[in-house]
């Protein structure tokens, strides 16, 4: 009997939140990166889109290029990625520039061999085979992952929302806090809830913070 086929093929299992980012080698549209290299201070946004040349694509990558200031300002680098050669790339990027006047300045993996698109788990073989599926990395200064976002192909993202879930992360971590539904500075934050009594009798008695109950309490940050 052949049992060449009897087993699938080993599936590499998805980064999940709290891993550290797999580290790879990649050649880009700002020339050859390594995921390690990355300054240790700096955020990233690594970000998967299906094809180059695409409308839902263009829109995207467009808005990321649009707003990159705002990601500048939140100590944020970007990292764009598709399977798509960095020829295809390159051309896409000076199209984009000659007809809207949009430029794509940040790196943009050409995955070609799809190697890293399957060490993070953006290729999902039910929704193609050939095409990364529209996935955002939140990546922090110490290469751990702390937020994934998964859209199909026919679902563009939604940058306010990326801009906002990035700002929550780093306010959170900066002031040992929780943030709400719908949180976006200037918002007040959620206390810690108490852990002891004395702990609760503190929150009690603590007139400095909004206490909408004894184990829900938000603050100014």
């Amino acid at each position: 009997m052949n049992n060449e086929n009897a087993f699938p093929e080993k599936i590499q299992p998805m980064p999940r939140i709290g891993d550290i980012a797999p580290d790879f080698e990649a050649v880009t549209t700002k020339g050859n990166i390594k995921m390690s290299d990355f300054a240790k201070d700096k955020w990233i946004v690594m970000f998967s889109h299906p094809a180059d040349f695409t409308p839902v694509c263009t829109t995207e990558m467009s808005g990321f290029a649009i707003r990159k200031p705002e990601f500048d300002a939140l100590n944020t680098e970007l990292l764009g990625l598709s399977i798509d050669s960095i020829h295809a790339h390159l051309g896409w990027v000076q199209n984009v520039r000659e007809t809207t006047g949009v430029y794509f300045d940040f790196p943009i993996i050409a995955d070609i061999d799809m190697k890293v698109s399957k060490l993070y788990g953006m290729l999902q073989p039910s929704e193609s085979e050939t095409a990364a599926v529209r996935a955002v990395f939140f990546i922090d200064p110490t290469k751990k992952i702390r937020l994934i976002m998964y859209y199909p192909l026919n679902v563009g993202r939604n940058m306010d929302e990326i801009l906002r879930a990035l700002d929550a992360l780093q306010m959170s971590d900066k002031h040992k806090v929780a943030m709400p539904l719908d949180w976006k500075r200037g918002d007040k934050a959620i206390c810690p809830a108490p852990k002891s009594l004395d702990a609760l009798n503190e929150r009690l008695a603590d007139d400095s913070v909004e206490k909408i109950t004894w184990y829900l309490a938000k603050k100014d940050i």
